[in-house]
C-alpha cells in the first residue's frame, strides 16, 4: 500500500520542515535563456520560478514549486567575466516542479533536480534557463537519471556541495575539475514506519526515501557527468546496514590514519553531503577529503550527522556519527541535527586584504527543537574535523510580527562564502508557511554576529 501524500506532509513537518512544502505562484518576467531576479525589500536573493498560467508547461519548470539548499562559488578571474568586473558568483541549487510533485508516492521534499544561477555581486542572480544538454529537461544542470533504470537517483536528486579542490579559502580559481556531491532516491518502496516513532500501518510504503550519495564531474560547472560508485546502484555512499554485506564492505576498510577505532551505527539513508578538503602539512598521508552527511539511525530514529573519509574524493569509508542531538528542555537541536556546511578556518589580513588558512574547522548546521519543531542554524567547531564542540545558535528565525518575515518558520541549509573585505556571507534557505526562498546574512570583519543583509533591487531584462 502506498502512502497518503497529505498524511505524510504532516509526518515530514517534524522530519524536514524547512524544505517540504509548496510555493504560491506569482508572475515574473522571463527571457529566452536567463532570468534575472531581484530580491524583495528584504534579504531574499532567490525565489522559486513562478508558474505563469498563460504559458504552456510552466508548471514543469524544475523549480516552479519550491527550492532548497544551495552552494555558491566566488570566482576572481578575468577570463571568466565578460565585463571586466573581476568577480563573478555561481550558485547551484535544487528545486522541485509543481508537475513532479504530483507524484504522490515521493516524499514532499524540495529535492527534484539541480539548477544553476550566476551573479556579479552575489545579491542579484540570473537563473540559467537552458541548462545542460545532457539533463532530462530544460534549465537543469543535473537532472534525474534516465540512463540507468537501476540507479539510486531515478526519482529525485538534491544538491550537496560543489568542490573545486585547488582553491583558496576566499576565492575560487577558474579551471580544473569540479566535483558535485549530490544525493537522490529511486522508486524503491520502503516502509514508512522505519522513519517515524508514530504508529503507522506496517504495509504503508513510500518511494524515494532510501537516499544515497553520488558524485558527478564537470570541466566547466555547467555540464555534468555521473561517476559510477562502488555500490550496485551507482552510489558512492550508502546507508550502513548490517543486513547488507556490501555496505559493510564499503564501510569497514583499512582505517584512514591507522589509528581510528571505527564504531558504525546502522543508518536509514545518506543524504545532503558536505565535502571539505583536509590539509595536513605535517603529514601528507593524513590529507584528503571529509564528507559530512545527514542520516537517521536505524535503532532510535535519531537524525544525526555522519562522517566519511576519502583519499581521492570518489571512494569513501565511513567513520561513524560525528554530531548528535543534545537532549534537554533548553536544547535547540534535541529534535535532530542535519544539513551542514563545514569549512577550514581562515584568518584575514586587513593590510593586504587576503585570507590564509588557520587551524581547525567550523561547522554550521541545522538544529530542530522539539518545543516548536522549527529549524535554526547552529555552530560547532573542531580542531581536526572529527571531534566537534557545539557553540550555540548563529542565525535564529525571522520575526513573526506584523504578518511574519519570509523566514519566520525555519532557517537552514547554510553555505558560507568569504569576501575580500574580511566579511563572510551566508546563503541559507528560509521558510514561511509553505513558501521557501534563499536568502543571505553577513558576518562583518571581527564581528561574532550574523546579520541579515538587506537588499532592494528592481527587475531588469537580462
Amino acid at each position: 500500500m502506498n502512502f497518503s501524500h497529505a498524511a505524510f506532509v504532516t509526518l515530514l513537518w517534524s522530519y524536514h520542515p524547512s524544505v517540504a512544502f509548496a510555493f504560491a505562484p506569482q508572475s515574473l518576467p522571463r527571457t529566452s535563456s536567463l532570468l534575472r531576479l531581484s530580491s524583495s525589500p528584504s534579504n531574499v536573493v532567490l525565489n522559486p520560478t513562478p508558474i505563469d498560467e498563460n504559458k504552456e508547461d510552466s508548471a514543469k519548470v524544475f523549480d516552479s514549486l519550491i527550492i532548497g539548499g544551495c552552494h555558491v562559488h566566488r570566482y576572481k578571474s578575468t577570463a571568466f567575466n565578460t565585463d571586466d568586473s573581476e568577480v563573478n558568483y555561481v550558485m547551484w541549487y535544487h528545486g522541485r516542479s509543481a508537475e513532479q510533485d504530483k507524484d504522490e508516492n515521493l516524499p514532499p521534499l524540495s529535492t527534484g533536480r539541480i539548477g544553476r544561477a550566476t551573479s556579479k555581486n552575489g545579491l542579484v542572480w540570473e537563473k540559467d534557463l537552458v541548462g545542460s544538454t545532457d539533463a532530462d529537461i530544460e534549465g537543469v544542470a543535473l537532472g534525474i537519471n534516465q540512463e540507468s533504470w537501476w540507479g539510486f537517483d531515478t526519482a529525485h536528486v538534491g544538491l550537496g556541495s560543489v568542490l573545486l579542490p585547488m582553491t583558496t579559502p576566499a576565492v575560487m580559481t577558474e579551471g580544473g575539475i569540479y566535483l558535485m556531491y549530490y544525493f537522490g532516491g529511486s522508486y524503491e518502496e520502503t516502509k514508512i514506519n522505519q522513519y517515524t516513532e508514530k504508529d503507522m500501518p506496517d504495509d504503508l510504503t513510500i518511494q524515494g526515501m532510501n537516499m544515497k550519495i553520488g558524485v558527478a564531474v564537470s570541466q566547466d560547472g555547467e555540464t555534468w557527468g555521473r561517476v559510477e560508485g562502488d555500490d550496485a546502484s551507482g552510489a558512492c555512499m550508502v546507508a550502513y546496514n548490517t543486513d547488507d554485506p556490501s555496505t559493510i564492505d564499503m564501510a569497514k576498510q583499512k582505517d584512514d590514519d591507522n589509528k581510528s577505532d571505527v564504531q558504525l551505527t546502522e543508518e536509514m539513508y545518506c543524504a545532503w553531503p558536505e565535502v571539505v578538503v583536509k590539509i595536513d602539512e605535517k603529514n601528507d598521508s593524513n590529507s584528503g577529503f571529509f564528507m559530512y552527511y545527514s542520516t537517521m539511525t536505524k535503532a532510535d530514529k535519531q537524525k544525526c550527522l555522519g562522517v566519511a573519509v576519502s583519499s581521492d574524493g570518489f571512494r569513501w569509508y565511513k567513520r561513524g556519527i560525528c554530531l548528535e542531538p543534545t537532549p534537554g528542555e533548553d536544547s535547540l537541536d534535541d529534535g535532530g541535527v542535519a544539513r551542514c556546511n563545514v569549512y577550514r578556518n581562515a584568518k584575514f589580513n586587513d593590510v593586504d586584504e587576503t585570507w590564509s588558512d588557520a587551524p581547525g574547522y567550523t561547522m554550521l548546521y541545522e538544529g530542530v527543537s522539539t518545543v516548536d519543531n522549527k529549524h535554526r542554524i547552529l555552530k560547532a567547531t573542531s580542531p581536526d574535523g572529527r571531534t566537534w564542540t557545539k557553540q550555540g545558535i548563529v542565525l535564529d528565525l525571522g520575526s513573526d510580527e506584523n504578518g511574519g518575515d519570509w523566514d519566520c518558520d525555519g532557517v537552514g541549509s547554510p553555505n558560507v562564502l568569504r569576501i575580500d573585505d574580511g566579511s563572510e556571507r551566508m546563503y541559507y534557505v528560509g521558510q514561511k508557511g509553505k513558501e521557501t526562498a534563499i536568502g543571505q546574512a553577513k558576518l562583518e570583519f571581527e564581528s561574532n554576529t550574523w546579520v541579515r543583509e538587506q537588499t532592494s533591487f528592481v527587475f531588469a531584462d537580462a
